[in-house]
């Protein structure tokens, strides 16, 4: 029997572009005093990074396989295949490392080697949706002489920041003489470079605040004025928007606002369609307050955006983009006709009518452009979607 342990040094969630770097430990675990101890003989070891794609297939409309580039063995159980076994189909994966070959252990001898590896920048974000999941995975392969491959499957998370590959690493930078001695110290300068610059970015984005206001109306007048304090948010924080309604001309009794994401198939690979005949859209609700505002003047809430979730992105088969969903409930009846009388010559109970016709509507804050500009580099036009990779929801409402 042989135990195969693999650790990540920095934990399993990492920016595209970084280097993954793991320790794998083989151990033979039987006591040397025990009677049925003996040596264990391994063939070699193997890891490789790859990312797996997943589709549903009553939402997606995948091209069929192409017939012309057949499995190199997939059968086989002495051909290292990552995703053997694997749900989907594996559309990124880095090159094969050997860890070892040929190793025999004691018993109650262990051996430990490391795996190193740059995750690739040109893959999509880990994700999970309604239609799609993008999933990476670093897999260990290990043989022992004379039988099958065994596979060890570690689940990453990789965040992704398209768009700033130049910036971070001038093209110049390429062309430089080298030295092989350096490489182990360049790659770490580097890594550490990469990590650095992206706080920079993200909390130069994130601390801009600025005051946005929308008048929320309905085709019979003014209900209230929405305000919100920021473009750009971060995985965990909070989404704050400030609601007053006393200067609206219709009675608001009750509101909702939730913080969504659409997620939408491209409209080449949609299968189900709406009656409108556009590409139907997913949205998954994140975190939602509700109130009763009647004879309210002015009120807040504040919406967490989750750690685990996905910020957004955008591929040739799904798009992911992030919202505020609201839903308003207003009064019929002209004016503030619902409040109590405020003058009266005696004393009397005033009770609230026990129905009252209302209307409801929506409204969506949808995400647009922004562009960053850091006092060290020259100005990067980009889209939210393409910043949010590493900012998180990237709402910019307005």
């Amino acid at each position: 029997m042989i135990e195969l342990v693999a650790e990540l040094s920095r934990g399993p969630v990492f920016l595209a572009g970084e280097a993954l770097e793991c320790v794998v430990t083989v151990t033979n675990p039987l006591s040397p005093t025990a009677t049925s101890a003996s040596s264990e003989a391994l063939a070699w070891a193997s890891a490789q990074i790859h990312c797996q794609f997943h589709a549903s297939e009553s939402r997606v409309a995948l091209p069929p396989p192409d017939s012309s580039q057949p499995d190199v063995q997939p059968e086989s159980q002495t051909v290292f295949l990552p995703h053997r076994g694997e749900r989907g189909q594996c559309i990124l994966s880095t090159p094969p490392k050997i860890l070892f070959c040929d190793l025999r252990l004691d018993p109650g001898e262990s051996k430990s080697y490391s795996y190193s590896e740059v995750l690739p920048a040109e893959g999509p974000p880990s994700f999970r949706g309604q239609s799609v999941k993008y999933v990476y995975k670093l897999t260990i392969g290990c043989q022992r002489v004379n039988c099958p491959i065994t596979l060890l499957r570690v689940p990453l998370r990789v965040l992704v920041l398209t768009g700033f590959q130049d910036a971070l690493f001038p093209q110049d930078e390429a062309v430089a003489p080298s030295s092989p001695f350096l490489e182990e110290e360049e790659a770490g300068r580097k890594d550490s470079r990469l990590a650095e610059l992206a706080g920079e970015f993200l909390m130069a984005a994130t601390s801009r605040r600025s005051l946005y206001l929308y008048n929320i109306s309905d085709g019979r007048g003014k209900v209230g004025t929405f305000g919100i304090f920021k473009s750009v948010y971060r995985l965990g924080e909070d989404v704050i928007g400030t609601l007053n309604l006393g200067e609206g001309t219709v009675a608001c009794l009750q509101f909702s606002v939730s913080l969504q994401t659409e997620e939408t198939v491209q409209p080449e690979y949609q299968r189900r369609r709406g009656a409108s005949g556009a590409p139907s859209v997913s949205h998954v609700t994140h975190a939602r307050h509700q109130e009763s505002c009647l004879h309210t003047t002015r009120t807040s809430f504040s919406l967490p955006i989750p750690l685990s979730s996905t910020p957004g992105f955008c591929t040739a088969i799904v798009s992911l983009k992030w919202r505020l969903h609201f839903e308003f409930v207003t009064s019929r009846e002209p004016g503030l006709a619902l409040l109590p009388p405020m003058e009266q010559p005696e004393p009397v109970v005033w009770t609230g009518p026990e129905q009252v016709p209302v209307d409801t509507f929506s409204w969506d804050l949808p995400i647009k452009d922004l562009k960053i500009q850091d006092p060290t580099y020259q100005e990067y036009p980009l889209k939210l979607s393409d910043l949010s990779g590493f900012l998180g929801v990237s709402s910019y409402l307005k």
